[in-house]
Protein backbone atom coordinates (compact mmCIF):
# COMPACT_ATOMS: atom_id res chain seq x y z
CA UNK A 1 0.00 0.00 0.00
CA UNK A 2 1.32 3.76 -1.09
CA UNK A 3 -0.10 5.75 1.94
CA UNK A 4 1.42 8.79 0.25
CA UNK A 5 1.90 10.98 -2.80
CA UNK A 6 5.76 11.85 -3.51
CA UNK A 7 6.04 15.00 -5.85
CA UNK A 8 8.65 13.73 -8.40
CA UNK A 9 11.72 15.74 -8.17
CA UNK A 10 15.16 15.42 -10.17
CA UNK A 11 18.76 16.29 -8.59
CA UNK A 12 20.15 19.65 -10.28
CA UNK A 13 22.41 19.35 -13.05
CA UNK A 14 23.93 22.26 -12.87
CA UNK A 15 25.13 25.34 -10.25
CA UNK A 16 24.99 22.83 -7.41
CA UNK A 17 24.89 24.18 -3.79
CA UNK A 18 28.78 23.44 -1.97
CA UNK A 19 30.97 24.64 0.79
CA UNK A 20 32.24 26.92 -1.65
CA UNK A 21 28.92 28.66 -2.67
CA UNK A 22 27.89 31.87 -1.29
CA UNK A 23 23.85 32.11 -0.43
CA UNK A 24 21.34 34.79 0.51
CA UNK A 25 18.30 33.90 1.38
CA UNK A 26 15.17 36.49 1.23
CA UNK A 27 11.45 36.20 2.24
CA UNK A 28 8.93 35.08 4.26
CA UNK A 29 9.58 32.92 7.14
CA UNK A 30 9.76 29.74 5.81
CA UNK A 31 12.79 30.81 4.32
CA UNK A 32 14.11 31.34 7.98
CA UNK A 33 13.51 27.69 8.37
CA UNK A 34 15.97 26.85 5.37
CA UNK A 35 18.67 29.50 5.96
CA UNK A 36 18.79 28.18 10.17
CA UNK A 37 19.63 24.29 8.28
CA UNK A 38 22.21 25.49 6.47
CA UNK A 39 23.87 27.73 9.06
CA UNK A 40 23.88 24.47 10.90
CA UNK A 41 25.92 23.00 8.63
CA UNK A 42 27.76 25.69 8.45
CA UNK A 43 27.40 27.07 5.04
CA UNK A 44 28.16 30.40 4.09
CA UNK A 45 25.00 32.44 3.91
CA UNK A 46 23.18 35.33 4.48
CA UNK A 47 19.43 35.42 6.25
CA UNK A 48 16.98 38.45 5.95
CA UNK A 49 18.97 41.27 6.97
CA UNK A 50 15.68 43.74 6.62
CA UNK A 51 13.88 40.70 8.40
CA UNK A 52 11.17 38.71 7.16
CA UNK A 53 10.06 40.01 3.98
CA UNK A 54 6.32 38.39 3.10
CA UNK A 55 5.00 39.71 -0.26
CA UNK A 56 6.99 40.44 -3.97
CA UNK A 57 7.34 44.18 -3.46
CA UNK A 58 8.94 44.31 -0.16
CA UNK A 59 12.14 42.21 -1.82
CA UNK A 60 12.20 44.26 -5.14
CA UNK A 61 12.42 47.34 -2.72
CA UNK A 62 14.92 45.61 -0.69
CA UNK A 63 16.98 45.25 -3.96
CA UNK A 64 16.09 48.25 -5.93
CA UNK A 65 17.63 50.28 -2.60
CA UNK A 66 20.54 47.67 -2.00
CA UNK A 67 21.67 48.47 -5.20
CA UNK A 68 21.37 52.44 -4.90
CA UNK A 69 22.82 52.12 -1.89
CA UNK A 70 20.35 54.17 0.15
CA UNK A 71 21.02 55.90 3.25
CA UNK A 72 18.38 55.82 5.74
CA UNK A 73 17.68 59.18 7.25
CA UNK A 74 15.25 60.21 9.82
CA UNK A 75 12.42 61.21 7.26
CA UNK A 76 12.04 57.11 6.71
CA UNK A 77 11.39 56.32 10.50
CA UNK A 78 8.58 56.52 12.74
CA UNK A 79 8.10 56.31 16.47
CA UNK A 80 5.26 54.04 17.80
CA UNK A 81 4.20 51.90 20.76
CA UNK A 82 7.75 53.65 22.32
CA UNK A 83 9.62 52.03 19.67
CA UNK A 84 11.28 53.72 16.45
CA UNK A 85 10.46 51.63 13.43
CA UNK A 86 11.00 51.59 9.17
CA UNK A 87 8.07 50.39 6.64
CA UNK A 88 11.11 49.34 4.72
CA UNK A 89 11.63 46.76 7.73
CA UNK A 90 10.82 43.82 9.72
CA UNK A 91 10.25 44.69 14.21
CA UNK A 92 13.55 42.59 14.04
CA UNK A 93 15.14 46.04 13.14
CA UNK A 94 13.04 48.05 15.40
CA UNK A 95 14.82 50.34 18.20
CA UNK A 96 14.45 52.11 21.02
CA UNK A 97 16.75 54.89 20.15
CA UNK A 98 16.25 56.81 16.50
CA UNK A 99 19.77 56.26 16.17
CA UNK A 100 20.04 52.64 16.61
CA UNK A 101 17.50 51.80 13.76
CA UNK A 102 18.78 54.03 11.32
CA UNK A 103 22.47 51.89 12.12
CA UNK A 104 20.38 48.85 11.82
CA UNK A 105 19.23 49.61 8.43
CA UNK A 106 22.24 50.84 7.66
CA UNK A 107 24.41 48.45 8.48
CA UNK A 108 21.76 46.33 6.90
CA UNK A 109 21.96 47.67 3.40
CA UNK A 110 25.77 47.10 3.27
CA UNK A 111 25.24 43.40 4.87
CA UNK A 112 22.36 42.58 1.82
CA UNK A 113 24.60 44.35 -0.99
CA UNK A 114 27.82 42.57 -0.21
CA UNK A 115 26.21 39.51 -0.10
CA UNK A 116 24.38 40.11 -3.42
CA UNK A 117 27.74 40.69 -5.01
CA UNK A 118 29.36 37.64 -3.74
CA UNK A 119 26.43 34.91 -3.69
CA UNK A 120 26.55 32.25 -6.27
CA UNK A 121 22.86 31.73 -5.02
CA UNK A 122 19.84 33.25 -3.86
CA UNK A 123 17.08 31.63 -2.57
CA UNK A 124 13.41 33.82 -2.40
CA UNK A 125 10.39 32.89 -0.53
CA UNK A 126 7.37 34.32 -1.72
CA UNK A 127 4.47 34.37 1.66
CA UNK A 128 1.23 36.38 0.67
CA UNK A 129 0.11 38.31 -2.54
CA UNK A 130 -1.22 40.67 0.07
CA UNK A 131 -0.05 44.04 0.75
CA UNK A 132 -0.83 47.10 2.84
CA UNK A 133 -0.51 50.60 1.43
CA UNK A 134 -0.17 53.75 3.82
CA UNK A 135 -3.27 55.46 2.64
CA UNK A 136 -1.13 59.35 3.83
CA UNK A 137 1.41 58.57 0.52
CA UNK A 138 0.08 55.39 -1.17
CA UNK A 139 3.10 53.39 -0.74
CA UNK A 140 3.35 49.84 -0.15
CA UNK A 141 5.10 48.95 3.45
CA UNK A 142 7.07 45.77 4.32
CA UNK A 143 5.61 45.73 7.91
CA UNK A 144 2.61 47.58 9.48
CA UNK A 145 4.41 47.33 12.90
CA UNK A 146 0.89 47.28 14.46
CA UNK A 147 0.04 51.07 13.37
CA UNK A 148 -3.71 51.05 13.35
CA UNK A 149 -5.13 49.32 9.98
CA UNK A 150 -6.98 52.14 9.55
CA UNK A 151 -4.42 53.95 7.76
CA UNK A 152 -4.07 51.00 5.61
CA UNK A 153 -5.57 49.82 2.23
CA UNK A 154 -5.12 46.29 1.77
CA UNK A 155 -5.14 45.00 -2.21
CA UNK A 156 -4.38 41.78 -3.70
CA UNK A 157 -1.85 41.65 -6.19
CA UNK A 158 -2.67 40.72 -9.50
CA UNK A 159 -0.80 37.89 -11.17
CA UNK A 160 0.74 40.74 -13.74
CA UNK A 161 2.29 42.75 -11.12
CA UNK A 162 3.83 40.07 -8.97
CA UNK A 163 5.53 38.73 -12.48
CA UNK A 164 6.68 41.99 -13.33
CA UNK A 165 8.00 42.35 -9.21
CA UNK A 166 9.93 38.49 -9.80
CA UNK A 167 11.52 39.77 -13.05
CA UNK A 168 12.69 43.22 -11.83
CA UNK A 169 14.22 41.10 -8.87
CA UNK A 170 16.50 38.81 -11.60
CA UNK A 171 17.30 41.79 -13.15
CA UNK A 172 18.47 43.76 -10.44
CA UNK A 173 20.35 40.57 -8.66
CA UNK A 174 22.12 40.08 -11.78
CA UNK A 175 22.70 43.62 -12.95
CA UNK A 176 25.82 43.13 -10.18
CA UNK A 177 25.90 39.20 -10.52
CA UNK A 178 25.35 37.54 -13.71
CA UNK A 179 26.29 34.44 -12.96
CA UNK A 180 23.89 34.32 -9.32
CA UNK A 181 21.64 31.17 -9.64
CA UNK A 182 18.08 32.41 -8.69
CA UNK A 183 15.32 29.39 -6.91
CA UNK A 184 12.14 30.56 -6.04
CA UNK A 185 9.60 28.88 -3.70
CA UNK A 186 6.41 29.57 -2.58
CA UNK A 187 5.63 29.52 1.49
CA UNK A 188 3.94 26.24 2.79
CA UNK A 189 2.14 28.89 5.63
CA UNK A 190 -1.13 29.41 5.37
CA UNK A 191 -2.17 33.57 5.94
CA UNK A 192 -5.26 32.33 7.35
CA UNK A 193 -6.11 36.10 8.80
CA UNK A 194 -6.64 36.81 5.43
CA UNK A 195 -8.92 34.08 5.14
CA UNK A 196 -9.05 30.72 4.17
CA UNK A 197 -10.29 31.89 0.44
CA UNK A 198 -8.30 34.58 0.74
CA UNK A 199 -5.26 32.68 1.21
CA UNK A 200 -5.58 30.09 -1.56
CA UNK A 201 -5.98 33.09 -3.80
CA UNK A 202 -3.28 34.22 -2.75
CA UNK A 203 -0.80 31.89 -2.96
CA UNK A 204 -2.27 30.49 -6.82
CA UNK A 205 -1.29 34.38 -7.46
CA UNK A 206 2.08 33.69 -6.20
CA UNK A 207 2.67 30.45 -8.15
CA UNK A 208 1.13 31.53 -11.25
CA UNK A 209 3.55 34.61 -11.36
CA UNK A 210 6.53 32.27 -10.37
CA UNK A 211 5.63 29.85 -13.56
CA UNK A 212 5.84 33.01 -16.02
CA UNK A 213 9.37 33.95 -14.77
CA UNK A 214 11.17 30.76 -13.98
CA UNK A 215 13.73 29.56 -17.13
CA UNK A 216 16.35 27.48 -16.31
CA UNK A 217 18.28 28.21 -19.34
CA UNK A 218 18.65 32.25 -17.54
CA UNK A 219 19.79 30.64 -14.20
CA UNK A 220 15.95 30.91 -12.32
CA UNK A 221 14.56 27.73 -10.94
CA UNK A 222 11.64 26.91 -8.74
CA UNK A 223 11.54 24.56 -5.92
CA UNK A 224 8.41 22.93 -4.61
CA UNK A 225 8.41 23.72 -0.72
CA UNK A 226 4.35 24.99 -0.83
CA UNK A 227 3.66 21.59 -3.08
CA UNK A 228 5.59 19.08 -0.88
CA UNK A 229 3.59 19.97 2.06
CA UNK A 230 0.58 20.34 0.77
CA UNK A 231 0.31 17.18 -1.03
CA UNK A 232 3.21 15.07 0.41
CA UNK A 233 2.64 15.98 4.28
CA UNK A 234 -1.49 16.35 3.93
CA UNK A 235 -1.86 15.88 7.63
CA UNK A 236 -2.16 17.91 10.58
CA UNK A 237 0.76 16.30 12.69
CA UNK A 238 3.22 17.85 10.41
CA UNK A 239 1.99 21.29 11.35
CA UNK A 240 2.88 23.43 14.80
CA UNK A 241 0.20 24.22 17.69
CA UNK A 242 -0.99 26.97 15.43
CA UNK A 243 -1.91 24.61 12.62
CA UNK A 244 -1.05 26.92 10.17
CA UNK A 245 3.80 26.59 10.87
CA UNK A 246 5.24 23.39 9.17
CA UNK A 247 6.24 21.22 12.65
CA UNK A 248 9.85 20.74 12.87
CA UNK A 249 9.54 16.91 10.97
CA UNK A 250 7.79 19.12 8.22
CA UNK A 251 10.90 21.13 8.19
CA UNK A 252 13.40 18.28 8.26
CA UNK A 253 11.42 16.65 5.66
CA UNK A 254 11.45 19.84 3.01
CA UNK A 255 15.05 20.11 4.05
CA UNK A 256 15.83 16.97 2.98
CA UNK A 257 14.22 17.36 -0.21
CA UNK A 258 15.52 20.33 -1.09
CA UNK A 259 19.57 18.38 -0.13
CA UNK A 260 18.36 15.91 -2.88
CA UNK A 261 17.51 18.43 -5.51
CA UNK A 262 20.19 21.29 -4.88
CA UNK A 263 23.03 20.23 -2.71
CA UNK A 264 26.20 18.57 -4.36
CA UNK A 265 27.19 15.62 -3.39
CA UNK A 266 30.53 15.99 -1.91
CA UNK A 267 28.66 18.10 1.00
CA UNK A 268 27.29 14.67 2.28
CA UNK A 269 30.56 13.84 4.28
CA UNK A 270 31.25 17.26 5.48
CA UNK A 271 27.61 18.32 6.83
CA UNK A 272 28.01 14.68 8.57
CA UNK A 273 31.20 16.11 10.29
CA UNK A 274 29.63 19.26 11.56
CA UNK A 275 26.44 17.84 12.88
CA UNK A 276 28.71 15.43 14.91
CA UNK A 277 30.69 18.74 16.02
CA UNK A 278 27.70 20.19 16.92
CA UNK A 279 25.80 17.85 18.92
CA UNK A 280 29.27 17.32 20.84
CA UNK A 281 29.22 20.97 21.77
CA UNK A 282 25.59 20.72 22.90
CA UNK A 283 26.91 17.57 25.26
CA UNK A 284 26.51 18.17 28.38
CA UNK A 285 28.26 15.50 30.48
CA UNK A 286 27.73 13.75 34.16
CA UNK A 287 31.11 14.50 35.12
CA UNK A 288 33.21 17.26 32.90
CA UNK A 289 36.18 16.22 34.91
CA UNK A 290 36.29 13.24 33.68
CA UNK A 291 39.13 11.26 31.55
CA UNK A 292 36.33 9.82 29.51
CA UNK A 293 35.24 13.78 29.02
CA UNK A 294 38.78 14.92 28.35
CA UNK A 295 39.51 12.49 25.44
CA UNK A 296 36.12 13.00 24.10
CA UNK A 297 36.52 17.18 23.45
CA UNK A 298 39.84 16.34 22.40
CA UNK A 299 38.47 14.66 19.83
CA UNK A 300 35.76 16.94 18.72
CA UNK A 301 38.84 19.82 18.87
CA UNK A 302 40.57 17.38 16.49
CA UNK A 303 37.20 17.44 14.00
CA UNK A 304 37.05 21.02 14.47
CA UNK A 305 40.81 21.27 13.10
CA UNK A 306 39.92 19.02 10.46
CA UNK A 307 36.81 21.28 8.93
CA UNK A 308 38.79 24.98 9.31
CA UNK A 309 41.70 23.76 7.45
CA UNK A 310 39.52 23.26 4.61
CA UNK A 311 36.75 25.79 5.47
CA UNK A 312 38.10 28.64 7.23
CA UNK A 313 35.30 30.44 7.46
CA UNK A 314 33.40 28.05 9.44
CA UNK A 315 33.01 29.17 12.75
CA UNK A 316 32.65 26.63 16.04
Amino acid sequence: MKLQTEIPLNPQQHNLIDYNSRLILLGSCFVENIGEKLAYFKFQNTLNPFGILFHPLAIESLLLNTLNDKAYSEEDVFFHNEQWHCYAAHSKLSASSKDDLLQNLNLAIQQTKQALEASSHIVITLGTAWVYRLVENDEVVVNCHKVPQKKFKKELLSVDTIAESLQAMVALTKSVNPKVSVIFTVSPVRHLKDGFVENAQSKAHLISAVHQVVEPRSQTYYFPSYEIVMDELRDYRFYAEDMVHPNPTAINYVWERFKKVWLHDSTEPMMKMVDTVQKGMMHRPFNPNSEAHQEFLKLLEEKKEVLLRQFPFMKF
